[in-house]
């Protein structure tokens, strides 16, 4: 079935030949060039192939083992972590790191080697997938490791799929003793600020990230709430949670039922947003306990909130600023997007630790920003090319799972261990049967 499909940011759409096996039997490589697509939550091109085909997975969803004393789960790699957090939380354990939605696939998470608010603490997703089994180009399944075939497997874990089609993966969670998280927020009045927070000891937690205003101009550049939590213990719950700890009141859904016109979403109205944001937010002095998908999941609470951008969606811009040149270059990110006046009202600043081990991982260690902009007019993307030579002379990259627009050239300047990573793409699949939109466009193959 040839049909017109998109990323979530819904730019760019492109018709691809999509392809939905019913059984994990059924999943293996075609003779055509083809791209594996989970729940379609990455923002660009990663999992779009235009003019080629698409398998969807979302229907290879079963979890397969999971042991309650060690945490250690195996599932088909089209399971939504929506589904492991149903399984596992009643039972006391949780994702060893999560990004902002729970509707992502568990491959997706590994192709993408995402990051949470505790990666400078707890790494990217790929330090903890204990074994991947993955079907190559030739129709072959094997199982690799850090420890089994580990050059196969740090070119998959991060490799966007293009190594070959993720099966299955075990992944080790982590002990909770409750479904609630204890929660603390600081207003940051300027990005001198909000930097000195992230890298306060004394603040830090095991989740922490802040939001910030990419509209404050002047003496209020950069300003932000930093939020900073944990799982709570038993002991800091009320009484009244701890006979139940892992009860989960309901969650209201609400839902964004229409396109809404490009220009909702302007300076004015997003300017006023953040005043308003800010101001209630800042008032948030004394720790706070909250339900787990209040803190990590609040847009999942919105079901299609990419319809908020119009029909021409947005782009998502992440990037990561190495700690050193981190403060100077963030800085002059943050002026040309206040200059600018391009609305963001979901931008998030996280500091990162260290490095991932996957050839192509986004993270290292110094600064992350991540923004949603508007697709409205050429300009955008002129403006994001500006970003782009800042990023890069800092030393910094964009992370591929959101990227729409990279050039080639700056992809490689970004991502030193790319001839590497490209050596063990052309071992395992030679007539290069694994490929999409991104990898074509950045010319990954070449």
């Amino acid at each position: 079935m040839n049909k017109p499909i998109s990323g979530w940011g819904r730019y760019p759409v492109q018709t691809c030949e999509l392809i939905r096996p019913e059984r994990y039997a059924e999943l293996m490589p075609s003779a055509e060039k083809v791209i594996v697509r989970g729940q379609g939550r990455s923002y660009g091109d990663a999992a779009l192939n235009e003019g080629g085909r698409v398998i969807l997975s979302e229907r290879l969803n079963r979890v397969l083992e999971f042991d309650e004393d060690s945490g250690l789960l195996r599932a088909e790699a089209g399971v939504a972590l929506k589904d492991i957090l149903d399984i596992a939380v009643p039972r006391g354990w949780f994702l060893p790191v999560t990004p902002g939605t729970k509707f992502v696939s568990l491959g997706g998470c590994v192709a993408a080697d995402v990051h949470g608010k505790n990666h400078h603490c707890g790494g990217t997703f790929g330090a903890h997938v204990q074994e991947i089994e993955l079907i190559l180009a030739n129709g072959t399944r094997t199982h690799c490791s850090a420890d089994r075939k580990a050059d196969l497997f740090w070119a998959t874990v991060g490799g966007m799929g293009l190594t070959g089609i993720i099966g299955e993966v075990t992944l080790r969670l982590i002990p909770i003793e409750s479904a609630s998280m204890l929660v603390q927020h600081r207003a940051a009045r300027d990005l001198d600020a909000g930097f000195k927070l992230l890298d306060d000891k004394d603040f830090d937690d095991v989740y922490t990230v802040a939001w910030i205003d990419c509209l404050a101009r002047s003496h209020s550049l950069g300003r932000s709430i930093v939020m900073r939590g944990h799982h709570a213990l038993l002991s800091e719950l009320p009484a009244r949670k701890r006979e139940q700890p892992f009860a989960r009141n309901a969650r209201r859904q609400r839902n964004v039922p229409l396109n809404l016109p490009s220009w909702v979403l302007n300076p004015l109205s997003v300017g006023t947003f953040n005043n308003l944001y800010y101001w209630r937010q800042g008032r948030k002095h004394k720790p706070d306990i909250v339900d787990y998908e209040s803190y990590f999941y609040p847009l999942d609470a919105i079901s299609d909130w990419n319809r908020l951008y119009g029909k021409k969606g947005f782009v998502q811009y992440q990037c990561v600023l190495p700690t050193a040149g981190a403060f100077d270059g963030m800085r002059q990110i943050l002026e040309l997007l206040a200059t600018s006046r391009r609305a963001s009202f979901l931008a998030v600043l996280k500091r990162f630790g260290a490095a991932g081990m996957g050839m192509l991982s986004f993270p290292m260690p110094g600064y992350t920003l991540a923004l949603d902009l508007p697709v409205r007019d050429p300009g955008l993307f002129k403006l994001l090319d500006h970003l782009d030579e800042i990023v890069a002379r800092s030393g910094g990259r964009v992370y591929l799972a959101k990227d729409c627009r990279l050039a080639p050239d700056t992809f490689r300047a970004m991502y030193p261990r790319y001839e590497e990573w490209l050596a063990f793409k052309r071992a395992v699949d030679p007539g290069n049967r694994f490929s999409s939109s991104l990898s074509r466009r950045l010319r990954l193959d070449t």
